[in-house]
Protein backbone atom coordinates (compact mmCIF):
# COMPACT_ATOMS: atom_id res chain seq x y z
CA UNK A 1 0.00 0.00 0.00
CA UNK A 2 1.44 3.40 -1.01
CA UNK A 3 -0.62 5.40 1.49
CA UNK A 4 1.59 6.36 4.48
CA UNK A 5 0.10 9.20 6.54
CA UNK A 6 2.87 9.17 9.15
CA UNK A 7 6.39 8.99 7.74
CA UNK A 8 8.16 10.67 10.65
CA UNK A 9 7.12 10.46 14.30
CA UNK A 10 8.52 12.00 17.46
CA UNK A 11 8.18 11.08 21.12
CA UNK A 12 9.26 13.35 23.92
CA UNK A 13 10.74 11.25 26.72
CA UNK A 14 11.61 11.90 30.35
CA UNK A 15 13.73 9.76 32.65
CA UNK A 16 10.79 8.47 34.66
CA UNK A 17 9.87 4.96 35.86
CA UNK A 18 7.85 4.38 32.67
CA UNK A 19 10.70 5.35 30.31
CA UNK A 20 11.24 1.83 29.00
CA UNK A 21 7.52 1.25 28.42
CA UNK A 22 7.22 4.53 26.48
CA UNK A 23 10.29 3.74 24.36
CA UNK A 24 9.11 0.21 23.57
CA UNK A 25 5.62 1.44 22.71
CA UNK A 26 7.03 4.10 20.39
CA UNK A 27 9.31 1.59 18.66
CA UNK A 28 6.40 -0.81 18.09
CA UNK A 29 4.24 1.96 16.64
CA UNK A 30 7.00 3.22 14.33
CA UNK A 31 7.60 -0.33 13.12
CA UNK A 32 3.88 -0.97 12.55
CA UNK A 33 3.36 2.17 10.47
CA UNK A 34 6.80 2.02 8.82
CA UNK A 35 7.93 5.43 10.05
CA UNK A 36 11.18 7.07 11.09
CA UNK A 37 11.20 7.83 14.82
CA UNK A 38 12.91 10.61 16.74
CA UNK A 39 13.36 10.35 20.51
CA UNK A 40 13.40 13.87 21.92
CA UNK A 41 14.50 14.80 25.44
CA UNK A 42 13.95 18.29 26.80
CA UNK A 43 16.69 18.61 29.38
CA UNK A 44 20.39 18.27 29.98
CA UNK A 45 22.33 15.72 27.95
CA UNK A 46 24.69 13.61 30.07
CA UNK A 47 26.72 10.49 29.37
CA UNK A 48 24.62 8.58 31.89
CA UNK A 49 21.36 9.58 30.16
CA UNK A 50 22.78 8.72 26.72
CA UNK A 51 23.86 5.30 27.99
CA UNK A 52 20.42 4.64 29.50
CA UNK A 53 18.42 5.51 26.39
CA UNK A 54 20.81 3.64 24.06
CA UNK A 55 20.61 0.57 26.30
CA UNK A 56 16.79 0.55 26.25
CA UNK A 57 16.61 0.96 22.47
CA UNK A 58 19.21 -1.77 21.98
CA UNK A 59 17.24 -4.15 24.24
CA UNK A 60 14.08 -3.84 22.12
CA UNK A 61 13.49 -7.29 20.53
CA UNK A 62 12.57 -5.94 17.08
CA UNK A 63 15.57 -4.08 15.72
CA UNK A 64 14.86 -0.63 14.28
CA UNK A 65 17.65 1.26 12.57
CA UNK A 66 15.49 4.17 11.43
CA UNK A 67 15.71 6.28 14.60
CA UNK A 68 17.63 9.17 16.13
CA UNK A 69 17.87 10.85 19.54
CA UNK A 70 17.72 14.62 20.05
CA UNK A 71 18.46 16.70 23.16
CA UNK A 72 17.51 20.29 23.91
CA UNK A 73 17.18 22.46 27.02
CA UNK A 74 14.09 24.60 27.60
CA UNK A 75 10.42 24.39 28.50
CA UNK A 76 8.87 21.12 27.25
CA UNK A 77 5.71 22.40 25.54
CA UNK A 78 7.18 25.19 23.34
CA UNK A 79 10.29 23.12 22.61
CA UNK A 80 8.24 20.12 21.43
CA UNK A 81 5.92 22.28 19.35
CA UNK A 82 8.89 23.94 17.63
CA UNK A 83 10.65 20.61 17.14
CA UNK A 84 7.60 19.11 15.42
CA UNK A 85 7.50 22.06 13.03
CA UNK A 86 11.25 22.27 12.35
CA UNK A 87 11.67 18.51 11.90
CA UNK A 88 8.52 18.17 9.77
CA UNK A 89 7.00 15.60 12.13
CA UNK A 90 3.77 13.87 11.06
CA UNK A 91 2.85 12.34 14.43
CA UNK A 92 3.75 13.29 18.00
CA UNK A 93 3.47 10.62 20.70
CA UNK A 94 2.73 11.62 24.30
CA UNK A 95 2.95 8.89 26.92
CA UNK A 96 2.03 8.65 30.60
CA UNK A 97 1.19 6.01 33.17
CA UNK A 98 -2.46 5.85 34.20
CA UNK A 99 -2.72 6.28 37.96
CA UNK A 100 -5.44 8.08 39.92
CA UNK A 101 -5.83 11.74 38.93
CA UNK A 102 -2.25 12.29 37.79
CA UNK A 103 -3.04 11.19 34.24
CA UNK A 104 -6.14 13.38 34.04
CA UNK A 105 -4.17 16.44 35.08
CA UNK A 106 -0.79 15.81 33.47
CA UNK A 107 -1.71 14.20 30.17
CA UNK A 108 -4.86 16.23 29.68
CA UNK A 109 -3.22 19.59 30.33
CA UNK A 110 -0.15 18.81 28.22
CA UNK A 111 -2.33 17.57 25.36
CA UNK A 112 -4.48 20.70 25.49
CA UNK A 113 -1.46 22.96 25.21
CA UNK A 114 0.26 20.95 22.51
CA UNK A 115 -2.74 20.02 20.36
CA UNK A 116 -3.81 23.67 20.03
CA UNK A 117 -0.55 24.69 18.37
CA UNK A 118 1.37 21.66 17.15
CA UNK A 119 1.64 21.27 13.38
CA UNK A 120 1.04 17.50 13.35
CA UNK A 121 -1.25 14.77 14.62
CA UNK A 122 -0.98 13.66 18.26
CA UNK A 123 -1.29 10.21 19.82
CA UNK A 124 -1.90 9.97 23.56
CA UNK A 125 -0.67 6.73 25.11
CA UNK A 126 -2.28 6.09 28.49
CA UNK A 127 -1.11 2.50 28.96
CA UNK A 128 2.40 2.22 27.48
CA UNK A 129 3.69 -1.31 27.94
CA UNK A 130 7.00 -3.14 27.72
CA UNK A 131 5.11 -6.23 26.58
CA UNK A 132 3.44 -6.15 23.20
CA UNK A 133 -0.28 -5.45 23.45
CA UNK A 134 -2.87 -5.87 20.75
CA UNK A 135 -5.07 -3.02 19.56
CA UNK A 136 -7.97 -5.20 18.53
CA UNK A 137 -10.81 -2.67 18.46
CA UNK A 138 -10.44 0.80 16.94
CA UNK A 139 -13.21 3.38 17.28
CA UNK A 140 -13.23 6.44 15.01
CA UNK A 141 -15.40 9.54 15.16
CA UNK A 142 -17.15 9.80 11.80
CA UNK A 143 -19.33 12.86 12.40
CA UNK A 144 -20.20 15.12 9.47
CA UNK A 145 -17.13 17.30 8.84
CA UNK A 146 -14.88 18.22 5.91
CA UNK A 147 -12.05 16.42 7.74
CA UNK A 148 -13.88 13.16 8.26
CA UNK A 149 -12.95 11.47 4.97
CA UNK A 150 -9.22 11.81 5.68
CA UNK A 151 -9.71 10.72 9.31
CA UNK A 152 -11.56 7.58 8.21
CA UNK A 153 -8.89 6.87 5.62
CA UNK A 154 -6.21 7.05 8.31
CA UNK A 155 -8.33 4.89 10.64
CA UNK A 156 -8.43 2.16 7.96
CA UNK A 157 -4.64 2.46 7.63
CA UNK A 158 -4.13 2.15 11.40
CA UNK A 159 -6.47 -0.86 11.55
CA UNK A 160 -4.27 -2.65 9.03
CA UNK A 161 -0.98 -1.47 10.58
CA UNK A 162 -1.96 -2.70 14.07
CA UNK A 163 -3.48 -5.95 12.75
CA UNK A 164 -6.72 -5.05 14.48
CA UNK A 165 -9.84 -7.20 14.31
CA UNK A 166 -12.62 -4.59 14.45
CA UNK A 167 -13.17 -0.98 13.34
CA UNK A 168 -16.27 0.93 14.44
CA UNK A 169 -17.18 4.21 12.77
CA UNK A 170 -19.30 6.20 15.20
CA UNK A 171 -21.77 8.85 14.11
CA UNK A 172 -22.46 11.17 17.04
CA UNK A 173 -25.90 12.75 16.74
CA UNK A 174 -26.90 15.57 19.04
CA UNK A 175 -30.10 15.01 21.02
CA UNK A 176 -31.15 18.52 19.97
CA UNK A 177 -31.61 17.22 16.40
CA UNK A 178 -34.47 15.02 17.60
CA UNK A 179 -36.25 18.09 18.99
CA UNK A 180 -39.33 16.21 20.22
CA UNK A 181 -40.67 16.62 23.73
CA UNK A 182 -41.65 13.17 24.97
CA UNK A 183 -44.63 13.17 27.33
CA UNK A 184 -46.88 10.37 26.00
CA UNK A 185 -46.85 7.28 23.78
CA UNK A 186 -47.47 9.30 20.62
CA UNK A 187 -44.53 11.68 21.14
CA UNK A 188 -42.32 8.76 22.22
CA UNK A 189 -43.06 6.98 18.94
CA UNK A 190 -42.46 10.21 17.03
CA UNK A 191 -39.06 10.70 18.73
CA UNK A 192 -38.12 7.06 18.11
CA UNK A 193 -38.96 7.29 14.40
CA UNK A 194 -36.98 10.51 14.07
CA UNK A 195 -33.97 8.91 15.74
CA UNK A 196 -34.20 5.94 13.40
CA UNK A 197 -34.35 8.24 10.37
CA UNK A 198 -31.37 10.30 11.54
CA UNK A 199 -29.36 7.17 12.28
CA UNK A 200 -30.10 5.79 8.80
CA UNK A 201 -29.11 9.07 7.15
CA UNK A 202 -25.83 9.15 9.08
CA UNK A 203 -25.09 5.53 8.25
CA UNK A 204 -25.67 6.20 4.53
CA UNK A 205 -23.41 9.26 4.69
CA UNK A 206 -20.54 7.29 6.24
CA UNK A 207 -20.98 4.41 3.82
CA UNK A 208 -20.76 6.88 0.92
CA UNK A 209 -17.48 8.20 2.32
CA UNK A 210 -16.04 4.68 2.49
CA UNK A 211 -17.19 3.85 -1.05
CA UNK A 212 -15.06 6.74 -2.29
CA UNK A 213 -11.89 5.52 -0.56
CA UNK A 214 -9.26 3.76 -2.69
CA UNK A 215 -9.98 0.05 -3.00
CA UNK A 216 -6.63 -0.95 -1.48
CA UNK A 217 -7.42 1.10 1.65
CA UNK A 218 -10.77 -0.54 2.41
CA UNK A 219 -9.94 -4.05 1.25
CA UNK A 220 -10.52 -6.75 3.91
CA UNK A 221 -11.17 -4.22 6.70
CA UNK A 222 -13.78 -5.47 9.20
CA UNK A 223 -15.74 -2.27 9.75
CA UNK A 224 -19.19 -1.35 11.00
CA UNK A 225 -21.09 1.84 11.78
CA UNK A 226 -22.72 2.83 15.05
CA UNK A 227 -24.99 5.81 15.67
CA UNK A 228 -25.06 7.27 19.18
CA UNK A 229 -27.12 10.16 20.53
CA UNK A 230 -25.77 12.63 23.06
CA UNK A 231 -23.22 15.40 23.58
CA UNK A 232 -20.37 15.44 21.07
CA UNK A 233 -17.09 14.21 22.51
CA UNK A 234 -18.59 13.00 25.76
CA UNK A 235 -20.76 10.40 23.99
CA UNK A 236 -18.01 8.84 21.92
CA UNK A 237 -15.60 8.89 24.85
CA UNK A 238 -18.14 7.02 26.95
CA UNK A 239 -18.84 4.63 24.07
CA UNK A 240 -15.12 3.87 23.62
CA UNK A 241 -14.86 3.14 27.33
CA UNK A 242 -17.94 0.87 27.42
CA UNK A 243 -16.83 -1.23 24.43
CA UNK A 244 -13.25 -1.28 25.75
CA UNK A 245 -11.77 0.16 22.58
CA UNK A 246 -7.99 -0.03 22.28
CA UNK A 247 -7.71 3.16 20.24
CA UNK A 248 -10.02 6.13 19.71
CA UNK A 249 -9.40 8.24 16.60
CA UNK A 250 -10.69 11.82 16.44
CA UNK A 251 -10.37 14.69 13.97
CA UNK A 252 -8.75 17.84 15.31
CA UNK A 253 -10.88 20.92 15.80
CA UNK A 254 -12.13 23.06 12.96
CA UNK A 255 -10.35 26.39 12.70
CA UNK A 256 -11.59 28.29 15.77
CA UNK A 257 -13.49 31.53 15.42
CA UNK A 258 -12.93 34.57 17.64
CA UNK A 259 -15.80 33.40 19.85
CA UNK A 260 -14.57 29.80 20.06
CA UNK A 261 -10.88 30.30 20.76
CA UNK A 262 -10.92 27.85 23.66
CA UNK A 263 -10.11 24.20 23.12
CA UNK A 264 -13.05 22.59 21.28
CA UNK A 265 -15.67 21.05 23.51
CA UNK A 266 -15.70 17.62 21.86
CA UNK A 267 -11.97 17.09 22.47
CA UNK A 268 -12.26 18.77 25.86
CA UNK A 269 -14.59 15.98 26.97
CA UNK A 270 -12.17 13.34 25.69
CA UNK A 271 -9.19 14.88 27.48
CA UNK A 272 -11.11 15.36 30.71
CA UNK A 273 -11.42 11.59 31.08
CA UNK A 274 -9.25 9.84 28.52
CA UNK A 275 -10.94 6.47 27.89
CA UNK A 276 -8.15 4.72 25.99
CA UNK A 277 -5.25 5.60 23.69
CA UNK A 278 -6.37 8.56 21.58
CA UNK A 279 -5.15 9.58 18.12
CA UNK A 280 -6.06 13.16 17.19
CA UNK A 281 -5.72 13.66 13.44
CA UNK A 282 -4.63 17.09 12.33
CA UNK A 283 -5.25 17.14 8.58
CA UNK A 284 -5.19 20.83 7.83
CA UNK A 285 -2.84 20.50 4.86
Amino acid sequence: MNFRPFKKILIGFAFSPNLKANIYEALRISSAINAEIIFFHVGEKTSEKVSTIESIIKSFPQKNKNFSVCWKNGKPVPILIKACYDLKIDLLLIGAVKRENVLKFYLGSIARKITRKVSCSVMLLINPSIKNRLREHIVVNAFDSPKTKETIKIAFFMWRAFLSSKLTLVEEISNSMVDVKVDDDFTLKKATLKKERLAKEEKNRVEDVIKNLPKEIQEDVNWRTQSIFGKRGYSIGHYAKVVRADLLIMSSEEKPSFINRLFPKDLEHILAEIPTDVLIIKNDK
